[in-house]
């Protein structure tokens, strides 16, 4: 598999940055940091991207709903 291929199949578990979502607590998918927001409001990039590279740029979701359905990018 190559790694463009495994980077794809990792984000179909993960919601994109900026992403509309439901209030709930998220993972960064590639340090692991967590957050969680209160409202419904775009998710901001991992804090930690500055201090090491994050090729997948998304959140696993641990609580909340992820992608809301009026997301205006619902599949990125």
């Amino acid at each position: 598999m190559k790694i463009a291929d495994f980077l794809n199949e990792e984000k179909k578990d993960c919601v994109p940055y900026g992403s509309d979502v439901s209030a709930g607590t998220y993972e960064c998918a590639d340090c692991g940091r967590q957050y969680s927001n209160q409202s419904k409001t775009s998710l901001p990039p991992c804090p930690n991207i500055k201090n090491k590279p994050h090729p997948k740029k998304c959140w696993k979701i641990l609580s909340g709903q992820g992608d809301a359905p009026d997301d205006p990018y619902p599949n990125k």
